[in-house]
């Protein structure tokens, strides 16, 4: 008997209604035909009897494809001779509920070693919350919780913390019934969570100097010896658009200028610095720039 083959979805387990999923059976041997079965949920007859060598395409998919599946392999001249039958594979079938909200409390950008919360919120009254966390376009985990009944609806408050970098990244999170776990709400929103605190900070400066009439447009300069290559503004805690590229200043340093930022109102501004390959985690703040509106 050979080792047991992996099963796994393309592009993922979870799978939005009405869409395509691929199977795919790596035997790892010689066991070249292979069987998907369900082992839980209702049997669906695409997948019933169907032999296939490595890849099976299923779709489109209906709340009946979600459930556990496994898979297992034998060559063609001993169809009695099988491999071992892979680990369970979930698929959930999403998109069945109008998707629920998340928010980040107090806000979306952490400091490191500090705790934040997820709350996923939906007027539909769902009695388990689902939290996936997903990190260059792979979901990474997932957490699941009760939902608590509250005016207007259900809410899970999921507390993550204290942060480490391996926290950071984008959450989305999904309703779903206990007794029908295969099926989820469309996905939220996403949020993304940004690690801060963990290179020197940078500087923030108005070009104009702290005081601007109403509605004026102003420009924002972030600066830092440190070779980043982003920048990112926030107000009052809340990240402001995607972030600019560093250029390197003539002295050496590196900066970024944001303009416009339009100023309705008085507010705090904090600028930070990241690096490519770990977008999502930051340097520490700036140190506050309060400006004022005349």
């Amino acid at each position: 008997i050979s080792n047991k083959p992996s099963l796994s979805a393309w592009p993922s387990h979870i799978v939005p209604q009405g869409q395509n999923v691929t199977f795919t059976c790596d035997t790892h041997s010689e066991f070249n035909i292979v069987k998907l079965y369900k082992e839980h949920g209702d049997p669906i007859t695409q997948v019933y009897k169907k032999i296939f060598r490595k890849n099976l395409l299923l779709g489109p998919v209906t709340p009946a494809f979600g459930g556990t599946y496994r898979c297992y392999s034998y060559k063609h001249q001993y169809p009695n001779d099988f491999s071992s039958h892979s680990d369970p594979l979930k698929i959930i079938i999403s998109g069945i509920y109008r998707k629920p909200f998340l928010l980040a409390l107090p806000t979306p950008l952490v400091k490191l070693k500090e705790k934040v919360t997820l709350q996923c919120h939906s007027e539909i009254m769902f009695d388990t919350f689902i939290l996936m966390l997903h990190r260059m376009g792979i979901s990474k985990d997932s957490f699941q919780l009760s939902a608590e009944t509250h005016i207007g609806g259900s809410r899970a408050n999921f507390p993550i913390g204290p942060v480490t970098p391996d926290h950071a990244g984008t959450y989305t999170c999904y309703g779903s019934y206990k007794q029908t776990p295969y099926e989820w709400s469309e996905s939220s929103d996403p949020v993304d969570i940004k690690i801060t605190g963990l290179y020197k900070k940078p500087s923030l400066s108005a070009l104009m100097g702290p005081v601007v009439t109403s509605e004026e447009n102003m420009t924002l300069s972030c600066i830092s010896d440190v070779q980043f290559d982003m920048f990112h503004l926030s107000m009052k805690g809340v990240p402001q658009g995607h972030g600019l590229p560093a250029e390197q200043n003539h002295s050496g340093t590196f900066k970024a200028n944001f303009f416009p930022v339009p100023l309705i109102q008085a507010e705090t501004y904090r600028c930070y610095g990241s690096f490519r390959n770990s977008s999502h985690v930051w340097s520490s703040p700036s140190d506050p720039l309060y400006l004022s509106v005349t």
